[in-house]
């Protein structure tokens, strides 16, 4: 174990911590002289280390004027060279050098010289270094008396208890109430004789994962115990070193960087163009302190299922994965080193996170990028199995499909073909369903895929029974998501309890394409022809009859989901060259889609906590964040990998992409702001606004340094209508009677308006999307998600992970009231306060959980983000003791508050509200259908896809 770069508290040399002296000295390069570290490793010589060592050393003791740096630098060259010319007289045919001596020449070079300030500090650095580590040495470098490891060739050793208490005191450094010795303790009572070698990190981490419902920082120390495998799994494959301490990666990350590139490339898994970066200065870049920000479950996530791996044997460091993925989206920029840098600033310092297919695939052989895909299913034999191989396709690359069904003609419509009569959209849904489970992305998950269908369409009732568990099962579709995609006039019709005509699209064609007051005088010019019997195929009912249906199949099977056609359309920048036919997996994607355009769409979220300093928002953060993050998802359209060349077509024509934002919930605590309260809505939209500024902002400056996307002239952005004030456009088309939106705005518009008129890069820019995964990563809650329990376990495919909400212990420990009776309190409540009598009710406010939250705080915060957003925003709904009017009252209100979307229905009937597990007290474990336990009158589970606690879809995230 190598301690050599800890310095002395105190030291006056500690600047010196970088020269020869250090046990991490790189001595690396041409010739055949090679050093023998401390640790009985050899590795070959070069004069570059110890030329920066001596330069910081003098710098140290001189400082860094522009009178001394001239000097220091002609200094430093010839000692340097001296100590090396040294070495090559005493050793012409190459040979060994011990560390000593290279710090003994070193010393002597300088004083030769008559640097003896240098020196003498020099010399007093070494000493106590020595002394240090002789100390160290004595008081805990011994081995175990009874207890020796098994390594993986057969041998066994004494279990080294100096490296435990080594690497358990860094995993505890900086952490406040956490024991390290109660870990080590804990931890050799699960060792024995013979163990394992791998086994004894795991009971270091089983240890502290038990241990983070008493304290979440534990959660901490749980991550930091796991990176010690990672590091020894990864070093070794790279054959640099068989492990490292927190401390030794101050220097491995700069020797892994270009080892793991040549592997990669090697290996056929990374893109040879990343071996063309000047990769010692993105070494230099690489900042080993930020992996010591890592949660348990976010450090497990990307271990188990993001970084590379060969044969089972993960070869990515966590700063090493975010680099890759910088280095992949900055290939093609023109400094793209400088940019490379600037990527991989933003990553690993958490402040915004890619979406997952960006993090798989950046800087791969196969870069595909992209998030979603949204495509329109015409209606004949020939285009209805091209659009099912486009499905597979895209899904084989991990896209997420949003399909449009609507123009395919409904059951019992005439087919001139064959003079026969079609089956309909079901049975060809059915084939969707089963491409779906087919191609399962390379094992890891089954396709994911949402069909769309408007509510017109004379299938629909069928439509809306697709996931019961009763019927014809070849009418049913167990494992594809479906959404309903209503137009305004039906929800009128709702309102003013009217009736509803049913048509099949082979008789309406045109009613597929027409938005707002055209598509109502459409609709009702075929309805008066309905009832003169010229359209002989269609069914009148009553509007309120079909919503009560639609909302009942939510409510049972968690579909379809209930998404708006004409806000999507009436609000969309590109409505001058095409119409929104759906949208995508999750709710959020609001783009054109015709038979030559698959429309394709690049995520990614800004971590919004870490933008929240002293409690208020950093707007000048902020900007600089959305400014990189806006330039890194334009580039995914340029890089990408298109699987089919409709999706090409859209993305390079129309370039747009979906800034979001996650960790919603964790900066209102740090406002200590309750979610259900007017401050979280007002916040909602100053957040919001502040993030629509300067993502507008950024493209534009895109555009000014790229060009604006090709369909610009004609949209919205050309005529200098931005989303807040796309929103008259709607309150226009559907009039003031059935709509009710805010239109304040706190910054100065008119700047950017102006500027947008001279173009812009991306067609779309903004999107809140599910974030499940990436916010597990970065340790924030999902989205814009309520909490969802204070303490519960989350199960995801990494395993289970027990879940503790900080800020409330934080606060609780604050008033004198964290102790192992309210860890149980808060375990036999699931979670929640409300029935906790000795907490405070300010704190059962600020800490509701998702179910304790009224629906109208919900769906007015998203009422607020959506006036800047251009597409939309991943929006599930909590409603506990649920039923018919409830959601019914619910339902309404989102579309009466302009949203666009919808997303899951996360339901408690009234009679599963109490408590379901009084008899046993247990923790609310995750049950198989991703929900908690219901009552008979509860709905069907949710599936896993997207879902909080067992987020399994990577697609949007």
């Amino acid at each position: 174990m190598h301690t050599d770069n800890q310095q002395p508290s105190g030291s006056a040399a500690a600047p010196f911590a970088d020269l020869p002296a250090s046990d991490e000295l790189r001595v690396n390069a041409p010739g055949q002289l090679r050093v023998i570290k401390r640790n009985g490793s050899v590795v070959p010589y070069t004069d570059d280390k110890i030329s920066v060592a001596i330069s910081k050393a003098f710098l140290a003791v001189e400082g860094g004027t522009a009178a001394a740096s001239s000097r220091i630098h002609d200094t430093v060259a010839r000692l340097t060279a001296q100590v090396t010319a040294t070495f090559r007289r005493r050793l012409p045919s190459g040979g060994t050098l011990h560390i000593e001596d290279i710090q003994d020449q070193v010393e002597l070079a300088l004083m030769r010289a008559g640097e003896h300030k240098v020196a003498r500090d020099y010399v007093l650095y070494r000493e106590a270094h020595a002394q240090a580590r002789k100390s160290r040495q004595a008081n805990i470098s011994q081995a175990h008396p009874s207890i020796r490891v098994s390594h993986p060739d057969g041998s066994q050793s004494p279990l080294d208890l100096g490296r435990l208490h080594t690497i358990i005191s860094e995993a505890c450094e900086g952490l406040s109430e956490v024991d390290a010795g109660l870990i080590e303790r804990e931890s050799l009572k699960n060792l024995y004789d013979g163990v394992a070698e791998k086994d004894v990190n795991t009971a270091l981490v089983m240890t502290a994962r038990t241990l983070v419902e008493r304290e979440p920082n534990y959660s901490y120390v749980t991550a930091r115990l796991l990176l010690d495998t990672l590091r020894g799994e990864a070093l070794s494959f790279l054959g640099i070193a068989g492990s490292a301490t927190h401390q030794e990666m101050a220097s491995r990350y700069a020797e892994a960087l270009p080892a793991y590139v040549s592997k990669g490339v090697e290996l056929e898994l990374l893109d040879p163009r990343l071996a063309s970066f000047d990769l010692q200065r993105l070494a230099k870049a690489l900042d080993h302190q930020r992996d010591q920000q890592f949660a348990y479950l976010g450090l497990q996530t990307l271990y188990d299922r993001y970084f590379l791996h060969k044969d089972d044997v993960r070869f990515e460091l966590p700063q090493i994965f975010f680099m890759r993925v910088a280095m992949g989206l900055a290939i093609e920029e023109p400094q793209k080193e400088e940019r490379a840098i600037e990527f991989y600033n933003l990553l690993s310092s958490f402040d915004y996170m890619a979406s997952t297919p960006t993090l798989f695939n950046a800087g791969t052989l196969r870069p595909q990028l992209s998030s979603c895909y949204l495509t329109t299913v015409p209606d004949d034999l020939g285009g209805i199995y091209s659009a099912l191989r486009d499905n597979a396709l895209l899904s084989k690359f991990a896209g997420g499909l949003g399909n449009d069904w609507t123009p395919v003609r409904a059951l019992g419509a005439y087919i001139k073909g064959t003079n026969g009569k079609s089956q309909g959209v079901v049975p060809f849904l059915k084939v969707v369903n089963d491409t779906a489970v087919a191609v399962n992305q390379g094992g890891k998950r089954k396709g994911a895929v949402c069909a769309y269908l408007e509510t017109w369409h004379l299938d629909i009732e069928e439509f809306l029974e697709l996931r019961k568990n009763t019927g014809d099962d070849r009418r049913r579709t167990h494992d594809m998501n479906t959404a309903n995609w209503i137009p305004d006039l039906f929800m009128k019709r709702v309102f003013d309890d009217g009736p509803w005509t049913l048509f099949s699209p082979s008789d309406v064609p045109d009613l597929h394409d027409l938005t707002g007051k055209a598509f109502e005088e459409r609709y009702e010019y075929y309805e008066a022809m309905a009832g003169y019997g010229k359209l002989k195929l269609h069914k009148t009912i009553a509007a309120k009859d079909l919503w009560r249906k639609m909302l009942s199949m939510l409510f049972e099977t968690g579909h379809p989901w209930i998404t708006f056609k004409d806000p999507c359309n009436l609000r969309s920048p590109q409505q001058h060259v095409g119409v929104v036919h759906s949208s995508n997996l999750c709710t959020e994607i609001t783009l054109n889609t015709s038979p030559d355009e698959i429309a394709v769409c690049n995520l990614g979220s800004v971590n919004l906590p870490q933008h929240i300093v002293d409690g208020k928002l950093d707007l000048e953060k902020l900007r600089r964040t959305v400014s990189t993050a806006v330039r890194m998802l334009d580039n995914v359209i340029d890089i990408n990998y298109y699987s089919v060349p409709q999706a090409r077509n859209s993305n390079l024509k129309h370039r747009p992409v979906g800034l979001g934002l996650m960790g919603f919930q964790d900066a209102l605590y740090l406002q200590q702001l309750a979610y259900g309260s007017q401050a979280a809505v007002e916040f909602a939209d100053r957040s919001m606004e502040a993030i629509s500024y300067f993502a507008i902002q950024a493209s534009c400056e895109l555009a000014e340094e790229r060009g604006s996307y090709a369909t610009f002239e004609g949209s919205l952005w050309s005529q200098g209508i931005l989303p807040l004030d796309s929103q008259q456009i709607l309150i226009e088309q559907r009039g003031q009677k059935y709509i009710e939106v805010d239109l304040s705005e706190s910054l100065d518009w008119a700047p950017l308006r102006e500027r947008v008129k001279k173009g812009i890069r991306n067609s779309n820019i903004m999107a809140i999307a599910p974030t499940a995964t990436i916010s597990n990563i970065v340790g924030v809650s999902q989205s814009i998600e309520p909490t969802y329990q204070n303490l519960y376990v989350k199960s995801n495919l990494s395993g289970e992970f027990t879940v503790i909400n900080p800020y409330l212990v934080r606060d609780l420990k604050a008033r004198g009231l964290w102790d192992a009776v309210m860890v149980n309190d808060l375990k036999y409540f699931d979670g929640s306060l409300q029935q906790i009598e000795r907490i405070p009710q300010d704190l059962k406010e600020r800490y509701a959980t998702a179910f304790e939250v009224e629906p109208r705080w919900i769906v007015d915060a998203a009422s607020r983000r959506q006036k800047w957003l251009d597409q939309a925003q991943s929006l599930n709904l909590y409603i506990a003791g649920a039923s018919g009017k409830k959601l019914d009252v619910t339902y309404r209100m989102a579309w009466y508050r302009g949203l666009k979307t919808t997303y899951y229905l996360r339901a408690l009937a009234a009679t599963s509200t109490e408590k379901s597990t009084i008899t046993t007290g247990a923790l609310n474990a995750v049950s198989s259908g991703g929900e908690a336990s219901l009552q008979a009158a509860g709905p069907a589970p949710v599936p896993k896809a997207c879902s909080i606690d067992n987020p399994d879809c990577e697609a949007c995230q």
